[in-house]
């Protein structure tokens, strides 16, 4: 079976002295290496960089791939002021293993932590461990106060 071959394709539109779209996937057929790194405002490839970035690594105002970076990172690993992924580190994280100020995860690590392990200054799951927490192990009356308008099933 023949290896695929790889694209490489670039707009001549450009804005803000950036390509409206690049996409770099692949190999090269005549190096038989990497195309590169893709970088536009669109920017689509084994590595990419640009407003909206789609990669395997990918950085960039909204970032999209296995390693992601930027104001808004989806990946297996997230990195940037909103992430959501296997793991997410951002100001706000959502994520298998989350950590931020607001981490939401199976594992959270963050001032404000909600998951089932919960690490933070105030922290809620089924093991939470904090100054103020909420779970099955014990709560105390801030932390429940603090977590009742977002986690409706929180008792007294």
């Amino acid at each position: 079976m023949q290896p695929r071959p790889g694209v490489r394709k670039r707009s001549e539109v450009e804005f803000a002295r950036l390509p409206l779209y690049d996409i770099a996937l692949g190999p090269d057929p005549e190096m038989g290496e990497v195309r590169g790194h893709a970088c536009a405002i669109i920017a689509i490839g084994d590595i990419a960089t640009g407003w909206l970035a789609l990669g395997g690594v990918a950085r960039g105002f909204f970032a999209v791939g296995g390693v992601a970076m930027g104001i808004v990172a989806l990946g297996g690993c997230a990195a940037g002021l909103v992430g959501l992924g296997g793991l997410a580190v951002a100001g706000l994280a959502v994520g298998g293993l989350a950590v931020g100020g607001i981490a939401l995860g199976g594992g959270a690590i963050g001032l404000v932590a909600l998951g089932g392990g919960a690490l933070g200054y105030y922290a809620c799951g089924g093991a939470a461990l904090g100054n103020y927490t909420v779970s099955p192990l014990g709560s105390s009356p801030e932390a429940v106060e603090f977590f009742r308008p977002w986690v409706p099933w929180i008792r007294r």
